[in-house]
């Protein structure tokens, strides 16, 4: 399906008109600004009235009275595309219906050029203001009543389109049958369709100055056909999700959520789990809350982050494209089983966290890009508004209007949908000018720095409206970089995050853990730098897909030895990540230790589940997950310095590190011990402040896991004799390639 441009042919004045053979003209040609100004009902002297239709499949058309059924008049052919007039000699202006006799047999309609503006004053002043609460409802397409007569509002943001038109499933993609109107004090086109239903597709089409014409899916669309397909499809009003009005009550009221636990289950849909045996489709949403979500929470992870579900068009780029930021991704479902997905998830004690991508669009046709001619959405200067290496476009933060589109996607996700949180993708790539660019690529601020200062601006602003508008959520960034107060409140000079992805964190532990054992000991501070900074921020430890793709490999795959040595260098990692200050972020099948890199066209390799050693890597990251969730040493102060110390941390020949985490209540402590070398030490003093029993609930060289059992019997007492500048000390058993939890029991 591709419209197709519609060229005038000759005319044939058959009863008069007072339309001007210009007007004739760009109307059969799809070629004019003002249709309102020639369409429908137009007094042409006292007592006459012209109404004229572009009716380009019909074969002849009458006027009928409000009853559908009374003839007025007929309607005569002006023009062999379909321009259709008739007179009618009455004082008040008519109220008619337009009788559509085609091939197709016989209809009778609404004409969309009889109803005066659809977009009220108010909500005029709402696109003025830029409120984002309302932005949602007053563009795009959606369900409306004027007066008695129900249909679609279409409403696009395009101010230097020199005409838009509607072009749609009800009128065979011809741009010539629904021209809009401008509002051009706000840039808008509209226009009210009476009698169309959700499930229709449709496109703006879109003639900008030079008369090229651009075939454009809806900014705003709630919904939109199943890729390759591109058309945006009408829907009703959503359907919010149903029976979690407790849930967000809850978190409304959790407090604050750098003190409660947080492990994240990073998740892409497409390729969680496929059907082979159905070719190789998709799960659907509702197949997704029958399996994804109890598999989650026997797990114990409190949140699914899904990797951006917004409408896009490429798989490659695993939803990180957007074309769409209303609209739910059709390949799993429509937006109701959306809804019901994340009502599911919530009945499930589940949180979802949306991926969401604010930082640039790509190029497809029928997307943002080029959207009526001009760089509306996009930056103009190339230099500010192209992405080099991904071949995308960068949104012009410093425009009102795209500021708007962008906040109200945001809330939209958080209010519409009920998600939890937003992880916002690149944000480096939004912060600085100079990203990924050499001298003379770049243009610099108005103070000649490389800071974007309008994407600061956009940050701070999106920030505010998301955790105003859904108390208790979350928001994420992605930022690798040293930039400042990421996650700090804007009146603290932060950007307004919530949380900060701790990179660094992760490029330095995963480069450490791949070194052999033997060689450890010359890289130990790769293990402990990150405690220089780590509560600069509010930070998310994140094992997520970029570290498993592009020729990297799997996590298993990094680790280095034999079978049994890789196996057990990932579970000491996975225990000390989960035992570092920080909330947790895993990406899918790292849970059983998937041993191929991840390919987001096939299922993961859930066969290998089967196999005792990946079957203890799950078992282990449940358990690192109930005690994360458990024991509030673990978690409720992840985010201060007062909830963690070091205990060993210069024991860089034996590859030894001890550390002490508490809550709280300062009598709830729990040591982590981590030995990275396949060498067990008998004897080890681990310094600790209190007496009393240390139970041992976490070693995560647990036979149960895959490892060889060595230990301590369960639990171990503190003894009198100082260590490590300490009063006390445990002495214990550290197993080979193992990291060991050890709680305080109170005497």
């Amino acid at each position: 399906m591709r419209p197709t441009e519609n060229k005038p042919g000759a005319t044939q004045k058959v009863v008069p008109t007072t339309l001007s053979q210009a007007e004739i003209t760009a109307l059969v040609g799809a070629d004019h600004g003002d249709p309102f100004a020639v369409l429908g009902p137009h007094r042409v002297s006292v007592g006459t009235w012209e109404v004229r239709a572009m009716l380009p499949e019909a074969d002849a058309a009458r006027l009928l009275g409000a009853d559908g059924e009374t003839v007025l008049a007929p309607m005569v052919r002006v023009h062999t595309a379909g321009l259709f007039v008739a007179r009618l000699g009455q004082a008040d202006r008519p109220d008619y219906r337009l009788q559509v006799e085609r091939a197709a047999g016989t209809e009778v309609r609404h004409d969309p050029y009889a109803f005066f503006a659809a977009i009220t004053d108010d909500e005029i002043a709402a696109l003025k203001t830029g409120d984002t609460a309302a932005y949602p409802d007053i563009l795009g397409a959606r369900p409306t009543r004027l007066g008695e007569i129900d249909g679609f509002r279409f409403a696009v943001w395009a101010p230097n389109a020199r005409r838009v038109s509607v072009i749609a499933d009800f009128n065979d993609w011809d741009g010539r049958c629904h021209p809009m109107r401008l509002r051009h004090d706000v840039g808008v086109w509209e226009l009210f369709v009476p009698g169309l239903s959700p499930g229709m597709r449709y496109k703006y089409e879109i003639r900008d100055a030079h008369g090229n014409l651009h075939f454009k899916a809806d900014p705003l669309a709630l919904a939109a056909e199943a890729p390759p397909a591109t058309a945006s499809v009408l829907h009703g009003p959503l359907r919010r999700p149903a029976g979690d009005d407790a849930w967000l009550d809850e978190r409304g009221q959790a407090g604050d959520p750098r003190r409660r636990p947080m492990a994240i289950y990073e998740c892409h849909l497409g390729s969680w789990a496929r059907v082979p045996e159905e070719g190789n489709r998709y799960l659907t949403y509702r197949e997704l809350s029958e399996r994804l979500l109890p598999y989650v929470r026997d797990l114990g992870f409190t949140h699914i982050e899904l990797l951006p579900i917004t409408e896009y068009p490429f798989d490659g780029s695993w939803g990180y494209q957007p074309v769409s930021l209303f609209a739910p991704t059709r390949r799993f479902g429509t937006p109701e089983d959306f809804a019901d997905f994340v009502a599911a998830a919530h009945a499930n004690g589940i949180g979802l966290i949306l991926d969401w991508v604010p930082g640039h669009f790509p190029n497809d046709p029928h997307g943002l890009a080029d959207f009526d001619g001009t760089e509306l959405y996009e930056h103009a200067d190339p230099r500010q508004g192209f992405h080099l290496d991904w071949g995308t476009y960068i949104y012009n933060y410093g425009r009102d209007e795209v500021r708007t589109f962008l906040t109200a996607s945001a809330r939209f996700w958080l209010e519409r949908y009920h998600l939890d949180g937003l992880r916002v993708d690149a944000v480096a790539s939004m912060l600085y000018l100079d990203y990924s660019r050499q001298p003379g690529e770049w243009v610099p601020n108005r103070y000649g720095g490389n800071e974007n200062l309008e994407a600061i601006a956009f940050l701070r602003q999106m920030n505010h409206a998301a955790y105003t508008a859904a108390p208790g959520i979350v928001t994420i960034a992605e930022e690798s970089t040293a930039w400042p107060g990421v996650s700090r409140p804007p009146d603290h000079g932060g950007l307004g995050f919530g949380f900060k992805w701790n990179m660094g964190w992760m490029h330095d532990t995963l480069r450490y853990m791949q070194y052999d054992p033997v060689h450890r000991r010359f890289h130990h501070h790769d293990l402990t730098f990150g405690m220089l900074y780590a509560f600069s921020e509010n930070y998310i430890l994140p094992l997520s897909h970029d570290e498993v793709v592009h020729g990297k490999g799997s996590l298993l795959g990094r680790m280095p030895g034999d079978r049994w040595q890789r196996f057990a260098n990932l579970r000491a990692y996975y225990g000390f990540m989960w035992g570092h200050p920080g909330k947790k972020l895993l990406f899918m099948g790292g849970e059983f230790a998937q041993e191929r890199e991840w390919d987001h066209d096939t299922s993961l390799d859930w066969h290998l589940t089967g196999d005792p050693f990946h079957a203890g890597v799950q078992r282990l990251v449940r358990d690192l997950n109930g005690a994360h969730r458990t024991v509030p040493a673990l978690h409720e102060r992840d985010c201060e310095p007062e909830g963690f110390e070091w205990i060993v941390s210069d024991d860089a020949a034996n590859s030894v590190l001890a550390f002490l985490r508490q809550g709280s209540d300062a009598e709830d402590i729990v040591i982590v011990v981590c030995n990275l070398t396949p060498v067990p030490r008998e004897g080890y003093a681990v310094g600790v402040p209190r007496p009393g029993i240390y139970r041992e609930i976490i070693n995560t060289d647990a036979s149960a896991y895959g490892g060889s059992g060595v230990g301590n019997l369960g639990a171990v007492e503190a003894r009198e004799g100082a260590a490590q500048s300490r009063p006390y000390h445990l002495s214990l058993t550290l197993p080979p390639l193992a990291t060991l939890f050890l709680r305080r029991i109170r005497p």
